[in-house]
């Protein structure tokens, strides 16, 4: 079918496709490409019924002109008595603004009377009936040899006697600017109208689009503002049943992640649990082992072993406080509102023993006051004293022995701050951002498994703060934790 062909032809445009642009605009496009294209056709064949019309009332004019004319040449015996006064010649010339040619010839060609040599009718050999008006357009030279287009009455008036008969041709021509003109004026009536309905008509189209595309904008506001752990069903409260099919697709698929994520946590919580007594017991038994025998070799294999399972005792703790990490954990245990600087302190207090056996020296900074004042904060407190616990830990594992490790909280405005600075080697400054990564390691010294500062992103990145490392000058590191202060 051709609108089929067509269809397909116009699906090959590439500025008709959507590609990459907006379905807003590709809609756009589709529905006022139509409306130009039936308004320049509109346009089109207005202007050729005005000009049909133009010709109309210029046709009926030339008639008239032509048979007045026609009726002061009038026949007498075997001649002609041409009776034109000058007032004729004035009437059929009293147009000032539009030259008029006219010419009478009998037999038709042979000038007799008029202003101007016109060419004969396009009619061949035919001729049509006396009095019986025929028009054509023709191309005549005006006085300056300017080529001028005209439109031409040509009458055909009989005479003489019946055994002699004659043909006498009357032809007034006009110059078809005014009948341009005319149709123009006509056309530019029409359009102008025409237009301002197009021009409506496309403000109409795009508040219809908008309209029509705002659910689907709600739906791009509702999948944009959601957090990216935010798992539940998509709810909009009206829209189209196009629009609900999507939201019922992304939904179900919301509904697949929601159920494999719980099953990855629950796997891991469930095979740390399982572990953690095995390991324990392990510890036990190599510690038991190393205390009765007296063998070098044997005591070094069980102090491998005992290496071993101590890392792995760490590395079973750190997955379960990822897990205890996880949005829908963190939303289940709840918030509450607590001293950060008191948990702090207990925190690092407990991590004096350990600090103490790897030889580091472990403080808190002077808060400059006798009874410093409370920075309060509303977060989890078990999880942000885990998360503080693993920044420490690190500290005293990597730092090395005879290091320095200063634990810090600071209240700036509304940022409750927590840092950690070390003497130790430090990260390279390139190992900043992916020491955040889980199982990331900027180093094999140590007895870590890579998973303390994911922990601690995790952790605080929950709670609406963000965590950074600084290398110190000459050399150590420095965890800047951030978190909000409640008001």
């Amino acid at each position: 079918m051709p609108i089929e062909r067509l269809s397909q032809s116009l699906r090959t445009v590439p500025w008709l496709t959507p590609g990459s642009r907006s379905l807003r605009t590709h809609l756009l496009v589709w529905l006022l490409l139509p409306q130009l294209v039936l308004w320049a056709a509109a346009a089109f064949i207005t202007y050729n019924v005005a000009a049909r019309y133009a010709n109309l009332a210029i046709d009926r004019n030339l008639y008239q002109s032509s048979q007045a004319l026609g009726r002061q040449v009038k026949p007498l015996g075997n001649g002609l008595l041409i009776d034109f006064p000058r007032a004729a010649r004035d009437i059929i010339e009293s147009d000032p603004d539009d030259k008029v040619y006219y010419m009478v010839s009998s037999p038709p060609g042979e000038f007799i009377l008029g202003n101007h040599k016109l060419p004969l009718p396009p009619n061949g050999a035919t001729m049509p009936p006396y009095n019986d008006p025929v028009f054509y357009n023709a191309t005549v030279a005006d006085q300056n040899g300017t080529p001028v287009s005209v439109r031409i009455a040509a009458l055909y008036v009989g005479w003489g006697e019946d055994d002699t008969p004659q043909t006498m041709l009357v032809q007034v021509a006009k110059s078809r600017a005014s009948r341009d003109a005319l149709a123009g004026q006509i056309l530019v009536d029409m359009a102008l109208p025409l237009s301002g309905l197009v021009l409506l008509m496309s403000v109409i189209v795009w508040a219809g689009i908008r309209a029509g595309l705002a659910p689907l904008a709600r739906l791009r506001d509702a999948v944009v503002d959601r957090a990216p752990d935010n798992l539940t069903p998509i709810q909009l409260a009206t829209s189209p049943e196009e629009v609900r099919v999507l939201v019922n697709a992304l939904n179900e698929l919301l509904h697949a992640v929601q159920h494999s994520v719980a099953g990855q946590r629950r796997f891991i919580s469930d095979a740390a649990h399982q572990l953690r007594t095995p390991l324990a017991g392990l510890k036990g038994q190599t510690e038991l082992a190393l205390k009765e025998t007296a063998d070098p070799a044997l005591k070094a294999r069980l102090q491998r072993v005992h290496d071993s399972a101590t890392r792995s005792a760490h590395l079973v703790s750190q997955l379960l406080t990822l897990a205890r990490a996880e949005p829908e954990s963190t939303n289940s245990m709840g918030r509450s509102r607590f001293d950060l600087r008191r948990t702090v302190e207990e925190a690092t207090a407990e991590m004096v023993p350990r600090a103490l056996a790897a030889g580091i020296d472990l403080g808190m900074a002077d808060p400059g006051a006798m009874s410093p004042q409370p920075v309060m904060v509303d977060a989890n407190a078990l999880l942000i004293r885990e998360a503080v616990v693993n920044v420490v830990d690190n500290a005293i594992r990597y730092a090395g022995r005879g290091a320095e490790v200063t634990v810090r909280v600071l209240a700036q405005d509304q940022k409750a701050i927590v840092e950690v600075e070390d003497s130790g080697p430090g990260i390279p400054p390139e190992h900043h951002q992916a020491v955040f990564e889980r199982f990331f390691r900027a180093t094999h010294e140590g007895s870590g498994c890579g998973l303390g500062l994911a922990i601690v992103k995790e952790i605080v990145e929950r709670h609406d703060g963000r965590v950074e490392l600084h290398s110190r000058i000459p050399r150590g590191l420095r965890v800047h934790i951030q978190l909000r202060r409640a008001t």
